[in-house]
Formats: C-alpha cells, structure tokens, sequence
C-alpha cells in the first residue's frame, strides 16, 4: 500500500520526507510529483513503507499534523483508475486519497 500526503509545503523535498516518515518504519520509495508547466512541486507525495503496520501508523500520527507551516493530510493512496478522465496521463499508480476537486 501506499501512502498520499497533501497539503505539502512547495519547500519540501524527498529528504525531508524520508526523515519525518523513518520514524515509523522502512521507507521504500518517495515520489513528490512536479508540475510539466511550472517545473514547480504540486503540493503532494507518495511515501511506500515497508509494511502496512507502519504506513498504519505514519498515518495515525501524521494526518492532520502541522509540518512545515501546513497542516498535512495524510491517508491511503487510492489505486488509479484507468480511463478516469487522466489526459494522456498512463493508467495504473495512485491518485490522491479522496475529496472531490471542485
């Protein structure tokens, strides 16, 4: 499973990442995706740990914590859908965890 942090500040970087979700496990894999247009980060990660016990965990502590100025939104990533209205974007990966983007 995979985690989806929002609300992230545009200062945040991968190492920043890492070091505040090492404290609930291994981290397998950080992706903070970048806007094509702007070359600017979109606000929002992936973090995969290494079990579900600790992605569990990092998102009990973490959801709603303030960090960085932001008070983040922390949650289970949700599988992406194929056909969801993506552009030329690929199926498969992870979407944001919920809320609807009105």
């Amino acid at each position: 499973m995979t985690i989806y942090v929002g609300n992230l500040s545009y200062q945040a970087t991968e190492a920043d990442l890492r070091e505040v979700f090492a404290e609930y496990g291994t981290i397998k894999r950080v992706v903070l995706p970048i806007d094509r247009e702007t070359g600017r980060m979109r606000g929002f990660a992936f973090v995969e740990m290494g079990s579900d016990p600790e992605e569990d965990s990092a998102i009990t502590e973490l959801d709603g914590a303030e960090w960085m100025g932001r008070q983040l939104r922390v949650n289970k990533a949700k599988p992406r859908e194929a056909g969801g209205g993506q552009g030329s974007r690929p199926s498969g990966g992870y979407s944001a965890g919920g809320g609807d983007r009105y």
